[in-house]
């Protein structure tokens, strides 16, 4: 697989993570793993981190 090949799919696999955590914290859907309940603001978090993942994947996809 080339370079630009897996940091597009990368980028669009953090996009749509990021994008699921941002309508989970609009909508307020609640979250559980197991028998622990997921806060809301650790959607917050996870949004910037894979936002910034997919901003990082698509900046590396054109310099390669």
């Amino acid at each position: 697989m080339k370079h630009r090949t897996f940091f597009a799919i990368t980028a669009v696999i953090f996009g749509l993570i990021a994008v699921l955590h941002l309508i989970r914290s609009i909508y307020q859907w609640p979250a559980q793993i197991g028998t622990f309940d997921v806060p809301l603001w650790f959607s917050w978090i996870a949004l910037i981190v894979a936002g910034v993942l997919c901003y990082f994947s698509f900046k590396f996809m054109k310099t390669r």
